[in-house]
């Protein structure tokens, strides 16, 4: 069991209108797993969680479940809450070891990512392990076409989950999962059926984490590689297909990814210039970014990432003999210049 002095993990769970975010939460919430876990809801949702489990009539905005879960739906901010949260935990008044922030279904869940880091009083008190994005398969072309919100849901996540897949054709959802591999290849995707998910894909992914690993989706680096000699992403529609992808690229989404790679190592001051200048002018374009970096004068990998404007960097593992010293950044954001940004990575190179 973790002490109440450790850092409280807090997972931030997103997805548009009727994906089931509200279905995975009650069993998380019902479930006997033997956790405590704080839900904090965002009131304005469609559907709240009360009607069904909780008891409607209370003015009380914590109720304490029955197998042990607390659940609250915010009035104030979020920052108050989880203030409010930790201090009755501090006092033994509420005993959990986890939160859950169930966003409101039209929501950019970077404002409520970047409450952990901007804030001393909550990043004393908890830990962002990750944002957790939901995906209706049956309407979800519609929603990623049509609306910016659902496409930074899937540029922010660190793990997503397709519902409904059992609604729609298998083609229907191969195609759907590689029109958001595109858009984030750093999440894992995994078919999720009426919130029967296992709560180790849930929970302690530690997405936020500054570590040593920067997974990013092997096909999507190969499918990097073919295209290094002609930039022909912005204007497949001005030659037709691939042919030998005929389904990939018909949707070009303003949410995009692009990794940066190189063998030579960075020179750590012109890096830092040169990133904060790019977050100044299109932080609020850049939903996700995070790199494992070969930087001069240290034998150790240097860890960064960031959201939004929010950027920070730790000294990782050291390389270790024989391994090949590669940085590696991957970028997830709203129309991004890509060109401008690997021309200036490869400016701050030794």
């Amino acid at each position: 069991m973790s002490k109440p002095q450790g850092l409280i993990p807090a997972t931030i769970l997103t997805g548009f209108l009727g994906a089931g975010k509200t279905t995975l939460l009650k069993r998380v919430l019902t479930e006997a797993h033997g956790q405590k876990i704080a839900v904090i809801e965002n009131e304005f949702g469609e559907e709240n969680i009360d009607t069904d489990i909780l008891v409607s009539d209370t003015n009380e905005q914590i109720i304490q479940m029955s197998n042990g879960c607390v659940c609250c739906t915010i009035r104030e901010d979020l920052r108050t809450t989880l203030s409010d949260l930790a201090a009755k935990r501090r006092k033994g008044e509420l005993d959990f070891e986890r939160v859950v922030i169930e966003t409101t279904g039209l929501a950019d869940p970077g404002p409520v990512a970047q409450t952990f880091f901007m804030d001393d009083e909550i990043a004393e008190a908890y830990l962002l392990d990750s944002v957790l994005t939901l995906v209706d398969a049956k309407h979800a072309d519609t929603q990623l076409d049509t609306r910016q919100e659902a496409r930074m849901q899937v540029g922010f996540a660190d793990q997503i989950f397709i519902s409904k897949s059992d609604l729609v054709e298998p083609a229907a959802v191969e195609a759907l999962v590689h029109r958001i591999k595109h858009m984030n290849p750093r999440a894992p995707i995994q078919t999720a059926h009426f919130g029967e998910v296992a709560l180790s894909k849930v929970f302690d992914l530690r997405g936020f984490n500054l570590n040593a690993k920067l997974e990013i989706d092997p096909d999507f680096l190969n499918a990097d590689e073919h295209d290094h000699d002609h930039h022909h992403h912005d204007h497949d529609h001005e030659h037709g297909e691939h042919c030998d992808h005929p389904h990939h690229h018909h949707h070009d989404d303003d949410v995009k990814s692009f990794v940066f790679r190189s063998e030579k190592p960075f020179n750590p001051a012109k890096l830092e210039d040169f990133l904060g200048a790019i977050v100044q002018v299109y932080g609020p374009k850049m939903l996700r970014y995070k790199g494992v970096l070969n930087m001069k004068g240290t034998d150790k990998k240097v860890i960064f990432q960031g959201v939004h404007q929010m950027m920070g960097s730790d000294l990782g593992p050291k390389w270790m003999p024989g391994e090949k010293k590669q940085s590696k950044m991957v970028f997830i954001g709203i129309d991004l210049p890509k060109e401008v940004l690997m021309q200036g990575l490869e400016g701050c190179l030794v």
